[in-house]
């Protein structure tokens, strides 16, 4: 069933709607629990596209064993997928700094409030991201420390390979999780891939965690996997950044979630003009790469990587 859950009239006599499909169980039952996939609010992160598509297909061909609701919202700013623009074109905005919104607000924030209302209540929400055109990252969770008691336990479900908890004063108000953690609707923030690509295997990976937490909730009772166990993250020392040390072009000579040793060479920026190597980026510490820059053009101060020290390793056992 498609559903539009919010629309605003456009110049030209045009019409801007936020749909969902909504999958229901075969037959009558009494009040069901209901998992909600959103995804699309930054034009420009195409992976959660697939995980919409994966998910409905998977679904479809075992209707049976769907006992729950699943809300899929694919595109939460389609005007930003459609001209593949990360916030709201003609409005310079994004979309992610907006919520909760407001009935009474201007056009944007009237949808963001509209994708609440329709949202809150649901048993779980999965907000899907990518990063953007300029890094890839692994399949991760991202939580505020302020909802980490009952989050974490929930992402520990969902076969990504890192859970981050970050501290409170790192994480905005305005975003749509936050938003929703705060009206006790439990959201888990995935980030993965990298902008403007798909990448089928962090799709697949994350579709089937989806599957184990909707088997947890009560809402799937076919065959699941049994979820990776997720390297667990709470310290803000446990995370060390790569920043670019000049402006150059830059070559990756690792792959990505590989452990490194400190002084190992990650990658080296180059300047083509002159064909000489201007600096070489080595690895700070003992630990695992678990963001690469995407992008190989940087200015001085780009970040080129983040690791996750060697010692924070265990603590996801």
């Amino acid at each position: 069933m498609i559903k539009t859950i919010a629309s605003v009239e456009l110049p030209v006599k045009e019409t801007l709607e936020i749909k969902k499909h909504r999958i229901l169980p075969e037959g009558k039952g009494t009040k069901r629990k209901r998992i909600s996939i959103v995804t699309g609010i930054h034009g420009d992160e195409l992976e959660g596209q697939y995980v919409c598509f994966e998910l409905t297909r998977r679904i479809e061909e075992q209707k049976e064993n769907l006992t729950g609701i699943v809300d899929i919202y694919p595109a939460m700013n389609p005007l930003g997928i459609d001209s593949v623009t990360r916030g709201i074109p003609g409005f310079d905005l994004d979309m992610n700094r907006l919520f909760p919104g407001s009935r009474d607000g201007d056009m944007t924030e009237y949808l963001a409030a509209g994708i609440i209302r329709d949202v809150q209540g649901s048993d779980l929400c999965i907000d899907i991201h990518a990063s953007n055109i300029y890094l890839t990252e692994i399949p991760q969770i991202r939580i505020n420390e302020l909802h980490k008691d009952w989050l974490v336990p929930l992402a520990r479900e969902a076969n990504v390979d890192f859970i981050w908890v970050h501290g409170a004063s790192t994480v905005l108000e305005s975003t749509f999780a936050f938003s929703l953690n705060s009206r006790n609707t439990p959201t888990l923030v995935v980030e993965m891939g990298v902008g403007m690509r798909i990448t089928r295997s962090y799709c697949e990976q994350l579709v089937d965690g989806i599957f184990c937490l909707m088997k947890k909730l009560g809402i799937w009772k076919g065959d699941t996997i049994v979820p990776r166990q997720p390297i667990l993250s709470e310290d803000p020392d446990d995370v060390s950044y790569l920043n670019a040390a000049t402006s150059g072009v830059f070559v990756q000579d690792v792959k990505h979630w590989e452990m490194l040793k400190k002084g190992d060479l990650i990658g080296r920026i180059i300047d083509p003009l002159r064909g000489i190597v201007l600096d070489e980026v080595q690895s700070p510490v003992d630990g695992i790469l678990f963001t690469i820059r995407e992008y190989p053009i940087v200015d001085e101060g780009s970040l080129v990587g983040r690791l996750l020290r060697k010692e924070a390793l265990g603590h996801g056992k």
